[in-house]
């Protein structure tokens, strides 16, 4: 070991050959354990350009290599940046091929509409910007008329005279060697023509500026020339008018002359230069035509309408010679002339053309005297005597009726296929030869359906000897009336046979209308008999009621009321046990009929119909209406028979009673109801008679037992509650409102009437809160959102009631009664826009209406709002407020007479609706007062 000494180990230095090797160009070092790569300038060195592509093509053009076109391999979709190193394979073509049908197949779907877009735009392109040659277009075809002589009178384009005359000039004064000076005043007059002057010379301002003087010193008075040539013109036209006063020839009219040179018209180089082409064309028409008579009269009316009357009138003359059997040429001839002048034209006509009606009738009406006139026309009539407007002109010219009986005697004779005739001649009969006529009419024209009708218009007219005899009564009139009816059915009755033997057909409509045309002429028997004998025409059975009542709705609405009445009568004989057609039937009478034909109607009816307690009602009110109590009664006793338990019919003879102060019978028919009938609304209106009658406990006994019985009653809660509202014992109706919100929560009037109460007493808080639970309950309720914003307004918060305003149209946008608040809510000046906004919305309501008229009244436009108050009523003619506002309107802008019309009307139509109407009404204070007191009572509480 020791011999050895110390040995010293030295490890031998291991080394790859590709750690010697330059990196690859995209090797990162680290890459796979999450580093990124990164380059720096110093890796790179410093940057230089290199070889441009110009210079890269020198040297391959140096080395003779072939240089490539960039552009020869492109492929279309511009594969340059991204996908320029690619390669395009056969896939890539593929899918190009494909795409390229899928682009084929969609531009040939779109190609028709494409291709007619592009030609609508290409037209209308062409029309507002037309090509020359398109302008030009007639002209050139104009062109193929042209001879070779034409061709060569054409002078040559470019005529050089002025360059010539020019050239000569200068060539002159070259010769010459010479030129002139241009004198100083010529150049000074040429530089001061465009100048102008801001004052008058000294010479103008000696003479006052108003005479020019010229440069020799004389002086131009334009206005003494002026005058002098108005005097001038002056002068000629009294003489004028003193030749005609001396019956001297003159072609000036004094009267007519300045109107003649303002009637004027100035035409232009293109209408002159139509009117000569016109011309043209016409000329040659009629020389290569002249027996064509059309050609004449145009070229005449071209004449007249260039102004050239004496060329018109010689063309139309010699039309009239090429032309002569034709008629339209020589009535043309005779409206050219004057009346002398076409007097003779006719009277040659005539010769020409014998059985022209047109001319005869033309020659007729040049006659100023009425004896002339006759005799042309008679003249006429032996050339064509069956010309029925010849024979119609000729009696309307005679003034004794029994002159044109003969005549229409003669004129039947010669055409018995006139119908027209032989009606006018039986008109002129009387009543016994009219009859005769008619007859001997059918006879000869069976297939007229007229000469029927005129017939049953004449079997409606009642003799002389009837007529000298006068009814003593209705009844005799009635029953005399009923005879004429059945003779006139029976008429017409055959009138329809006999026309369907002779094959003639027509439709309902066409006999309707001629039953609408009866009646308008003053004949109702013969226009209902018409309707008996052929509504049942081209109806199906079970349409047959729809289509009658249709026909009938429509009639009364063109207010031909016998063909509706006709059509009633035919529905209910058809149909005896509906008594929808009974109550509708019962309607119209009462509308246009009289209170006996309503009564009649509905006694038919409830004859047909006992079970209907709708007509029994009606029946009942109507004689109650007119007075008969007795007989209402009985109508209603005998109801009683026919329907032993019928809820309206209690209560009918219950306020039958009522009103006629039989309150102990009244009682007995409700307490008699309420054992058999036993119904809510019988319980209700026994509450409601005890309360009128003082009786408030009974009322709240009645109440406690109706409201145990029916407790989603509304109404027994209500009246339950002002009962105790009018005892001022407020808890007792605070618990009765809150017992009928929560038992009916549906009920708008029940949650208004308990926040009401809350208002009344103070406790504003609980009211808004109370409208706010029934909005929760019944969401989008106009009526709760005008309850809440009343009440906002009623205690000052004008800010707060804005504010829920603007909510309540949010979610009732088309309330009429928002919007007739919104329209007051606005400042003055913003009201009439509010309002427009409102008419948009909910324009077909009276409450809106209202506000329009109230604007206009607040304007003082007292007839505005006359006629926007009538408008409101229209709209709707049960809403009572808007005959309140109307009559408070009229008492202080109208007159008695305009009052008491708005009264009658509202009477009439009897109103129950509107807030401040129904209000009224329904006050026990009111109980029995007629429509009249009421309207007075809404009028004073409306503001």
């Amino acid at each position: 070991m020791s011999q050895l000494g110390t040995v010293k180990f030295v490890p031998l230095e291991t080394r790859y050959n590709f750690l010697k090797m330059q990196a690859p160009a995209s090797y990162v070092a680290g890459l796979g354990r999450g580093a990124s790569g990164f380059t720096t300038r110093s890796d790179i060195g410093p940057a230089r350009a290199g070889p441009s592509a110009e210079a890269v093509a020198a040297a391959q053009a140096k080395r003779g290599e072939e240089i490539p076109d960039p552009d020869a391999f492109q492929d279309p979709e511009n594969e340059r940046n991204l996908f320029a190193g690619t390669v395009y394979e056969a896939d890539d073509e593929e899918a190009d091929r494909i795409w390229d049908s899928v682009d084929s197949r969609i531009d040939g779907r779109r190609r028709a509409k494409r291709e007619a877009m592009e030609a609508e735009q290409a037209e209308k392109e062409r029309a507002n910007n037309p090509k020359i040659q398109t302008q030009f277009a007639d002209l050139k075809r104009g062109l193929e008329e042209l001879k070779d002589s034409d061709w060569n009178s054409i002078p040559e384009a470019g005529n050089m005279t002025g360059k010539r005359r020019k050239r000569n000039m200068r060539l002159e004064e070259n010769q010459n060697g010479r030129s002139y000076a241009v004198s100083d005043t010529v150049l000074a007059d040429a530089a001061g023509r465009n100048v102008l002057l801001s004052e008058l010379d000294a010479a103008q301002q000696e003479n006052g500026g108003f005479e020019t003087p010229a440069g020799d010193g004389t002086m131009t008075d334009f206005v003494s020339i002026g005058n002098a040539r108005d005097k001038v013109l002056s002068l000629r036209l009294d003489q004028a008018s003193k030749d005609q006063a001396n019956g001297s020839s003159t072609s000036v009219d004094p009267r007519g002359y300045m109107t003649a040179l303002n009637s004027q018209v100035l035409q232009t180089d293109a209408q002159i230069g139509d009117i000569k082409q016109a011309r043209q064309l016409l000329q040659n028409l009629i020389q290569s035509n002249p027996k064509h008579a059309p050609g004449w009269i145009a070229a005449a009316s071209l004449e007249v309408h260039a102004k050239k009357m004496v060329a018109a009138r010689k063309i139309i003359a010699e039309g009239c010679e090429k032309c002569p059997k034709n008629e339209d040429i020589w009535f043309h001839a005779a409206e050219l002339n004057t009346p002398e002048n076409a007097k003779i034209i006719l009277g040659k006509a005539v010769q020409q053309v014998p059985q022209s009606v047109k001319i005869w009738m033309k020659a007729a009406s040049l006659e100023t005297d009425a004896n002339a006139k006759r005799r042309v026309l008679r003249k006429a009539l032996e050339f064509i005597p069956n010309s029925v407007r010849l024979w119609k002109e000729t009696v309307n010219l005679e003034d004794d009726p029994e002159d044109a009986r003969i005549l229409l005697t003669r004129a039947v004779e010669v055409i018995p296929t006139s119908v027209e005739l032989w009606l006018t001649l039986a008109r002129l009969e009387t009543p016994e030869n009219a009859k005769k006529v008619l007859n001997s009419a059918r006879n000869k024209i069976p297939t007229s359906h007229e000469i029927w009708i005129a017939a049953g218009r004449l079997a409606e007219q009642p003799s002389q000897a009837e007529m000298e005899v006068k009814a003593e009564d209705d009844a005799e009139r009635a029953e005399r009336t009923a005879k004429l009816a059945k003779q006139v059915d029976k008429l017409m009755v055959g009138a329809v046979g006999s026309l369907k033997r002779n094959q003639v057909i027509l439709s309902r409509e066409q006999w309707l209308q001629e039953a609408e045309t009866c009646e308008a002429d003053g004949s109702p028997l013969t226009a209902q008999a018409i309707v008996k004998a052929t509504i049942h025409q081209d109806v199906e059975e079970e349409d047959r009621r729809t289509t009658w009542l249709e026909d009938a709705e429509r009639a009364e609405k063109g207010g031909f009321n016998e063909v509706a009445r006709a059509c009633f009568v035919v529905v209910l004989e058809t149909f005896p046990t509906n008594q929808g057609v009974w109550r509708k039937a019962a309607e119209f009478e009462k509308q246009h009929g009289t209170p006996q034909a309503v009564q009649e109607v509905l006694a038919r009816g409830v004859e047909h119909c006992p079970h209907a307690e709708v007509l029994w009602l009606m029946a009942a009110k109507e004689k109650w209406v007119g007075g008969d109590i007795p007989g209402a009664q009985a109508i209603l006793s005998e109801a009683f028979k026919q329907n032993e338990d019928s809820e309206s019919i209690f209560l009918a003879a219950a306020k039958l009673a009522s009103e006629t102060g039989e309150m102990e019978a009244a009682k007995q028919i409700l307490e008699k109801a309420r054992a058999q009938a036993n119904t809510d609304r019988i319980w209700m209106k026994s509450a409601v008679l005890e309360r009128q009658l003082g009786n408030l406990d009974a009322s709240l006994s009645i109440l406690d037992q109706a409201i145990t019985k029916f407790p989603t009653f509304d109404k027994l809660h209500m009246i339950r509650g002002q009962i105790f509202t009018a005892q001022n014992l407020i808890p007792q109706a605070r618990t009765a409102y809150a017992q009928g919100c929560k038992a009916c929560p549906r009920s708008i009037p029940l949650w208004i009437l308990a926040a009401r109460l809350e208002e009344t007493a103070g406790v504003t808080i609980k009211a808004r809160a109370l409208l706010e639970k029934a909005r929760l309950y019944n969401a989008k309720n106009d009526e709760l959102w005008a309850e809440s914003i009343g009440m906002e307004e009623r205690t000052g918060g004008a800010q707060q009631a804005k504010s829920l305003l603007a909510r309540a149209m949010q979610e009732c946008p088309t309330s009429p009664l928002l919007w007739s608040l919104a329209i007051f809510m606005e400042a003055p000046q913003q009201r009439k826009g509010r309002s427009v906004d409102a008419l948009k919305k909910a324009g077909e309501h009276p409450a809106v209406i209202l506000g329009v008229a109230r604007l206009f009244w607040a304007e003082r436009k007292i007839e505005k709002t006359r006629q926007w108050m009538a408008n409101a009523v229209k709209a709707d003619a049960d809403w009572g407020d808007a005959w309140g506002w109307w009559l408070k309107f009229e008492r202080q802008h109208g007159e008695a007479e305009r009052q008491e019309s708005v009264i009658a009307q509202c009477e009439k139509a009897d109103p129950h609706h509107g807030p401040v109407w129904q209000a009224t009404l329904k006050d026990l204070a009111n109980q029995g007062k007629p429509t009249r007191d009421i309207l007075e009572l809404v009028a004073a509480k409306l503001s």
